[in-house]
Formats: structure tokens, C-alpha cells, sequence
């Protein structure tokens, strides 16, 4: 993924531009990688579960419950759009299960979490919405640019390979 320029979405209040700036990931000296792990439901418990024991093997285990939530909401989104709405699993054109990969890196100070996915951007980019008081889900996003200091998301062209990040601090 080096020297990729990415289309980036952003929190950030800076303007919209035309093209976006190249973003990579921190080159932090912590760095721990799982996947390709089946976009299905039982890899929320994994994620959270690789997270909790990465982040306690660096010595941050206070920082574990909010980046679990995170990690959390970012997987789910990913599994929720690879199942089918009869509640099955989409298969790509190969038959092929979609996937995602989890990154975690840190600096000691700071936190960058990073869930991609080979979903089409078609079938869901993360995007905040204001939920109802009745709405059962769509509080995820808000969360997540509550805790964080910062998230967004990108499209990594040429690699049909999308991610959402946040960087705690």
C-alpha cells in the first residue's frame, strides 16, 4: 500500500477538495496486523479479542474498552454490509466471501486502528447520521468521532480495498 494515493473522507473541517492529499498510515514502531479474516458475525468477538491482547502485550490495557468500541463498530459495519438482506452472506462474482484485514500501531502516545474491507463501495461507506430516539442501530459513527481524535475513511485505488481509521490519542 506504500506510494498509494488514496481518496480520503475525512472528519476534519478542512474544505472538500478535487483530489485528495495522500494519506498513509503513521509509520509507527508498534505494529500488529490479523487477517484476512470471513466478513462474518463471529469476527466481532475476534476483533475485540486481538485488540485487548495487542494493546495489553504494549502496555496500553487502559486503553482497551474504547478501542475495543471502535474496532467493534468498524467490523460490524463491514459485516453488515456483506450479508444479504435474507440475513446470508454476499459472495463476490468468484464466489468468493468478502474479507477484512485489522491494523493496529501506535507510537506509545497515540493509536492508529484501521479496519479494510473488499467490499464495493456500493454497498456502504461509513457515513455519521443523526439516529431517532427509536432507531435500534446508527450511533456507531457518533461514537466513534466521540472518542477518537480523529477517523475517516478512503478507497485505495487499484487495490479494490476500502478503510476506515481513527487515530487515538
Amino acid at each position: 500500500m506504500e506510494g498509494t494515493v488514496f481518496a480520503l473522507m475525512t472528519r476534519n473541517s478542512e474544505p472538500p477538495r478535487t483530489q485528495a492529499a495522500p494519506r498513509q498510515a503513521p509509520a509507527w514502531p508498534l505494529l500488529a496486523d490479523l487477517g484476512p479474516l470471513g466478513a462474518l458475525p463471529t469476527v466481532l468477538p475476534l476483533a475485540r479479542a486481538f485488540t485487548g491482547l495487542v494493546l495489553g502485550g504494549w502496555g496500553l490495557a487502559s486503553l482497551t474498552e474504547d478501542n475495543g468500541l471502535i474496532i467493534s463498530e468498524f467490523t460490524s459495519n463491514v459485516v453488515r454490509a456483506a450479508t444479504g438482506p435474507d440475513g446470508q452472506p454476499r459472495y463476490d462474482v468468484h464466489g468468493r466471501l468478502p474479507v477484512l484485514w485489522l491494523r493496529l500501531s501506535s507510537d506509545r502516545a497515540r493509536l492508529w486502528l484501521e479496519v479494510c474491507d473488499n467490499l464495493a463501495p456500493e454497498l456502504g461507506v461509513p457515513a455519521e447520521r443523526q439516529a431517532a430516539a427509536t432507531d435500534e442501530t446508527g450511533r456507531g459513527l457518533e461514537l466513534v468521532s466521540a472518542l477518537s481524535q480523529d477517523w475517516g475513511w478512503e478507497v485505495l485505488p487499484g487495490n479494490e480495498v476500502k478503510r476506515v481509521w481513527a487515530v487515538m490519542a
